[in-house]
């Protein structure tokens, strides 16, 4: 069974998803969650200390997260989109990156987590050598 990311980000501007969000990442096993409810700080907190992932909501108030996703991509961190919208909302060039729907299953999230876990570190793509990254 692949490792889990050890430390997450979650960006997410809804406080009581944020906390929910952590504790199950926590719960499944990841040792170190970080949340960020705004592009600012979530920018701040990965100079600060890159995270091996990070749980992307796309839109946050006023804003939404794709300047992340680009900090990230440079970084070659991968990451994963939580999103109500559908994959219209998401830029193509990220269309490669995996997505949950909101609401998703906590089996959906632990996927997501063990193929990041199992990714080739080398891989600029993101979500490892998968061609078609999955959308619960």
């Amino acid at each position: 069974m692949p490792a889990l990311p050890q430390d997450v980000l979650i960006v997410e501007d809804d406080p009581i998803i944020a906390l929910d969000l952590e504790d199950t990442v926590l719960g499944l096993g990841v040792a170190t969650v970080r949340t960020a409810g705004h592009v600012a700080t979530a920018l701040d907190m990965i100079a600060a200390r890159a995270p091996d992932f990070a749980l992307l909501d796309v839109g946050l108030v006023h804003e939404n997260s794709f300047a992340i996703a680009e900090r990230l991509t440079t970084l070659n961190i991968p990451f994963a989109f939580v999103t109500g919208y559908g994959s219209g909302k998401v830029p193509a060039v990220f269309a490669d990156r995996p997505r949950l729907p909101k609401p998703f299953s906590t089996e959906a999230l632990l996927v997501v987590l063990r193929r990041i876990g199992a990714r080739d570190p080398k891989d600029s793509g993101g979500f490892g050598p998968l061609t078609n990254p999955p959308a619960f």
